[in-house]
């Protein structure tokens, strides 16, 4: 039989009635207690769980005494019993250490010089807590119920002073709080663990497990930063609606002083006398006839520097440069898909897999301004490109490779580096593009509704070419129409 001597005095007390086993009884998840403690513990909870781990059984448990541990209670209480003797071996109570949590919980109380008690608990906080009305009791005592100083999150049971240092004792890493009531709230009803991570996607706390699960992915931080977040944006609301309070206040204290200064002074308020101009005259034909000249003249001023600031480019289709799936006209003035490869020499200029034409004109300087009939055509692409960019193979119209370009048909969007989505309503069935190229712009325009649809801004420093993309996908399409210029072009430049 083992020794009292090897064990430690704490292995032969009950960690409820806090004395030396009697009828010692072991229950399922390993920890052992009185038998007349546990079950007057049952009786008085409306669940049968562990009053240490608090884990929960479905029934209660069949228990029955622990004889070695009885044999070794009972000898314990008969060294007990005798008259301590020096190098005796009765089994003397250790010094209780500090639990790391409660030391880390009274290091503002410390600063100040704030005697506290072996447990890290002010002497305050003890007697409010036993004697304040509307405290949280121990959930350990049985009998008479005395009121705890400190709740524990990991065993989510609130301990009095007594029974807080054999907790202490067995688990120096568990974290302790100031006592409160509603523990079970501060766990996860699905995992049954602590609530200690805030799901800011979902707004709401969870637990370790649950980031694993419902909230993979989520943004997830700690429960108390999230909480300090929360405390700092409501001190901000709060200082914004003082601020708020105080200039209504005032507001209406203006408002009040010019209401009795109106008081003290009625002719303030009185309109002054105004004029009859009913009887008067103007001569509006004179007056309209001289406006409608002078903005005349302004508008032919105007079109004048249009004309002398940008070029009207006659954009030619290059046919050395189309795909083998597009017809390009005679004049080179019109595009279409015939919906049949043609045999054609794969020169090092044309484009073999994308459906891609390039116009003739060489773009290096200046401003340049050409139209296109687009129609109801279902996927297209209208812009420049350098003339150095690449014709084989599987080509991205962005940007990034040398096109600025407008998307149009089912969808429209611009093909910067990411694409943009645009929203164009009604359709434009006639895209005007215009090419600044020492100021590295490139902007479309809706002919028909004269209204702007997206500029690229970039830095140009090498020749750039008129650009076409047309596809169709089961039958050959309508023609894309290089328009001539008859009239001034009729839109607004961004």
């Amino acid at each position: 039989m083992a020794s009292p001597s090897l064990l430690s005095e704490e292995q032969c007390y009950c960690s409820i009635c806090l004395d030396v086993f009697s009828n010692p009884v072991s229950i399922p998840c390993g920890h052992n207690f009185c038998l007349g403690c546990i079950g007057g513990y049952w009786q008085s909870c409306a669940l049968y769980q562990c009053p240490m781990c608090k884990k929960t059984f479905c029934k209660r448990p069949e228990i029955s005494i622990n004889t070695v541990l009885k044999e070794i209670a009972e000898q314990f209480r008969g060294l007990g019993a005798r008259s301590p003797k020096p190098n005796s071996l009765v089994p003397t109570v250790p010094e209780v250490p500090r639990a790391p949590e409660l030391e880390i919980q009274s290091k503002d109380s410390a600063e100040v010089g704030v005697p506290r008690t072996e447990f890290g608990v002010q002497p305050s906080e003890i007697q409010l807590d036993s004697g304040g009305a509307g405290g949280v009791a121990c959930d350990v005592c049985t009998g008479v119920q005395q009121m705890a100083v400190r709740s524990c999150l990991v065993c989510l049971t609130s301990y009095c002073q007594e029974h807080l240092k054999s907790h202490s004792t067995r688990f120096t890493k568990h974290k302790l709080i100031q006592p409160v009531s509603n523990l079970q709230d501060r766990m996860c009803q699905k995992h049954e663990r602590l609530l200690e991570l805030f799901c800011r996607s979902d707004q709401t706390c969870v637990c370790v497990l649950c980031i694993e699960t419902d909230h993979r992915a989520h943004f997830t931080i700690s429960a108390e930063r999230a909480w300090l977040e929360k405390k700092t944006q409501l001190k901000k609301t709060e200082a914004d609606v003082q601020q708020m309070m105080q200039e209504r206040q005032r507001k209406v204290e203006e408002i009040r002083q010019c209401v009795e200064l109106s008081r003290s002074f009625p002719s303030l308020c009185t309109p002054p006398h105004t004029k009859d101009w009913s009887d008067v005259g103007v001569h509006t034909d004179v007056c309209v006839g001289t406006v409608r000249r002078a903005v005349t003249q302004l508008e032919d001023s105007l079109m004048e520097q249009v004309d002398k600031l940008t070029k009207m480019v006659e954009v030619t289709l290059d046919s050395h440069t189309a795909n083998p799936w597009l017809q390009v006209s005679e004049d080179g003035k019109q595009l279409r898909h015939g919906g049949v490869w043609q045999d054609l020499p794969d020169g090092a200029e044309r484009f073999d897999t994308v459906v891609i034409v390039l116009g003739k004109e060489r773009l290096t300087s200046g401003r340049h301004y050409w139209e296109v009939q687009v129609g109801q055509k279902d996927d297209w692409y209208l812009g420049v490109s350098k003339a150095s960019v690449n014709r084989k193979g599987r080509i991205a119209v962005s940007t990034a490779h040398g096109y600025w370009a407008l998307k149009g048909g089912r969808d429209y969007r611009a093909s910067s580096t990411p694409p943009i989505t645009l929203s164009l309503h009604p359709r434009p069935r006639q895209v005007g593009v215009y090419l600044d190229y020492e100021e590295g712009q490139v902007s479309f325009y809706d002919v028909e509704n004269r209204s702007h649809i997206y500029t690229f801004m970039d830095t140009f420093t090498e020749t750039l070419l008129p650009f076409f993309y047309l596809y169709c996908c089961d039958k050959a399409s309508d023609s894309l129409t290089i328009c001539p210029f008859t009239q001034k072009p009729a839109i607004k430049q961004c």
